[in-house]
């Protein structure tokens, strides 16, 4: 029999919800330096090791979350749950911005052009989701609609087309800047190094999964039962709070990241991450049994939707332009993003209330 979290105290449930989020953290930690060692052991590009292999790991809160939403009929906390997390995945990059980068903005120290190419991916998505929420959906077998089965292919064919970018030379950066902190090696973050083959690496790499996975899921029901307990929306909760708390695998490898140097890796972990949750359509449509999961959600999503290509958009901008440029110790794409989700987060609220 599962437990029910909402029959605990408020206390508990805080520090279970503390106890997932230190073991997310730290098992989110180590996927970054082990996905970095698995890039170079197998030939595979950072981009790539950054969209597929961190965006997918660091996914599975919200993929356990996202289920478990729609398998119990809340469509709109699931939904607002992945559109929230594209808007405050990217708001983190300028948070990092401020804590860890040095010596000029982040998007300065990423001028690899592929990032571009995922950006607009992303935005892509993002728009073909607003689209289908917009026009609404029909099931095309049993439950499951047109769009999210679109979405899903959409995403796959966009990590065909970031792997296969990544090894072209159609854009090259005028300007190499020097790397802010030294990189460190694949070596001294697995152990033994050389010795550690790519099996074993794939073997530990699981394992943190595993261990994100189940601190994730705590991290959720705890959250969720808090929720419930406070009386706050499921909307806004599911776009903040939630969004927040599920995120936190992200929080820990884009960080890990950025202290590895790798800053290619880092922003390519939130795109990768960003466009699987607009994919997390599809299978939120498989568990959701009232009918297609496009038709059950309302203008709440719209609005983080819409954010979500305002802010990569920025970012992208930032990317472009690469100005060597701060204000309050972050790039003017990332002050603009943060800007752009309190805004969005305060407006949220006041829908939902």
């Amino acid at each position: 029999m599962m437990l029910d979290f909402t029959t605990l105290p408020t206390g508990v449930n805080i520090v279970l919800l503390l106890a997932g989020g230190s073991v997310v953290w730290a098992s989110g930690t180590k996927l970054a330096h082990l996905a970095d060692a698995i890039s170079e052991r197998t030939g595979l590009s950072q981009v790539l090791a950054g969209a597929l292999l961190l965006g997918v790991s660091t996914s599975l809160p919200e993929i356990a979350t996202t289920f478990t939403a729609c398998w119990i009929g809340n469509a709109t906390l699931a939904v607002n749950n992945l559109f929230g997390s594209i808007v405050i995945q990217v708001a983190l990059l300028g948070v990092i911005d401020i804590w860890l980068v040095r010596n000029g903005p982040l998007t300065f120290f990423s001028p690899d052009p592929v990032l571009l190419m995922g950006g607009v991916l992303l935005i892509l998505q993002i728009a073909l989701a607003i689209v289908a929420i917009a026009t609404g959906d029909i099931a095309v077998f049993a439950h499951v609609g047109f769009w999210p089965i679109l979405l899903a292919v959409v995403y796959l064919i966009s990590l065909y087309l970031m792997n296969r970018y990544s090894y072209r030379s159609a854009w090259l950066p005028g300007h190499l800047p020097p790397q802010p902190v030294e990189r460190e090696t694949s070596a001294a973050l697995t152990h033994d190094g050389a010795q550690q083959t790519a099996a074993r690496l794939s073997v530990v790499f699981a394992f943190n999964c595993a261990c994100v996975l189940v601190g994730g899921w705590l991290v959720s029901v705890t959250c969720d039962a808090l929720s419930l307990q406070t009386g706050i929306g499921s909307g806004f909760l599911g776009a903040t709070l939630l969004a927040l708390t599920t995120s936190l695998p992200e929080i820990s490898t884009t960080v890990g990241a950025i202290r590895l140097g790798a800053y290619t890796m880092a922003i390519s972990n939130i795109f990768g991450t960003n466009s699987l949750d607009v994919a997390l359509l599809f299978p939120s449509d498989l568990t959701y049994r009232e009918g297609p999961v496009v038709n059950a959600i309302g203008d709440s999503v719209i609005l983080m939707a819409g954010t979500g290509i305002v802010v990569t958009s920025l970012y992208l901008w930032g990317l472009l332009e690469r100005r060597n440029t701060t204000v309050l110790r972050m790039g003017l794409d990332s002050f603009w993003v943060l800007m752009a989700y309190f805004i969005s987060t305060g407006i949220l609220y006041f829908m939902t209330s």
